[in-house]
């Protein structure tokens, strides 16, 4: 029989995007692939779309460079134990924890990710707000295309820095039921492979959305994906708006909102809740 290690954990999300967290401050815990998966798996592990591993980056070789500018390292796998750029709603959660049990006491917190550092602020009505940074997109020429059944769209590809590809459709039931990834084509432009978000106009500066994320599937909510959105939603105007603008992004899990700062940096606002914790016994 298999030994297994008892494990300190906290269960978050960021408007249903749910994570386990787990604390490994001084960087003892190498959690594999197959933990990852057995972690999220919602019927034989906690359950959730994804883990983040909360360790200070002077333990993180490849990162501590980051040390002095950012204590803490947010290690974020996504549910099929694979790694991850960056995770919007994963960050506020990330940083909620820090917040939440005096590991950090400043509003305003600089954190390390896969994506490169990022700046956040816990806002008076306890909202959080990530500085995603510039928007990209991809370097391939081409133009995506996404494909459910026998229907197919043009897409927007845009990096934040995770890759997204972005389809308006007139009705969000146009996505399929998501169980399985949007076919999207050619694969050169996204050869690390794609999150696919399918986006309706609300009005002025409002759309909603679903997404399936890479690794995941289709979950509640993504704030690399509405930032992907609210840029290609942005530029879909002609003449594109100039100077700040506001985009209210509805998900399956609630609501958030993302700013696009006259200099083009995307700042994504919005909830994050800590609702249990407690132990497990993770498997070697």
């Amino acid at each position: 029989m298999a030994r297994l290690n008892e494990v300190a954990f906290v269960k978050g999300h960021g408007t249903g995007n749910d994570f386990v967290v787990i604390p490994d401050v001084d960087g003892h815990l190498d959690l594999t692939a197959d933990q990852v998966r057995w972690l999220c798996d919602r019927h034989m592990g906690v359950g959730g779309d994804g883990v983040l591993r909360v360790v200070r980056t002077e333990h993180v070789p490849e990162f501590a460079e980051f040390a002095p500018v950012a204590e803490f390292f947010m290690d974020y796998r996504n549910a099929d134990g694979s790694l991850a750029e960056m995770c919007g709603n994963g960050a506020r959660v990330f940083v909620r924890y820090l917040d939440a049990t005096g590991l950090v006491t400043d509003n305003d917190v600089t954190i390390a990710t896969r994506g490169g550092l990022s700046t956040t602020t816990i806002n008076t009505d306890r909202s959080i707000t990530i500085d995603m940074g510039l928007a990209t997109t991809p370097k391939a020429r081409a133009l995506p295309q996404v494909s459910v059944g026998d229907r197919t769209w043009p897409a927007t590809g845009v990096l934040v820095p995770n890759p997204h590809a972005v389809v308006f459709v007139n009705d969000l039931d146009d996505a399929g039921d998501l169980h399985s990834a949007p076919e999207v084509a050619p694969t050169a432009v996204f050869p690390d492979g794609v999150n696919v978000e399918f986006v309706v106009d609300r009005g002025p500066g409002h759309v909603a959305m679903r997404v399936h994320e890479r690794g995941v599937g289709e979950t509640r909510s993504c704030g690399t994906g509405a930032c992907a959105v609210a840029w290609a939603a942005r530029r879909r105007a002609d003449p594109p708006p100039t100077g700040e603008t506001i985009t209210r992004v509805d998900v399956p899990g609630g609501t958030v909102t993302v700013t696009e700062t006259a200099q083009g940096r995307m700042l994504l606002t919005g909830p994050a809740d800590l609702v249990a914790r407690g132990t497990l016994l993770l498997p070697e």
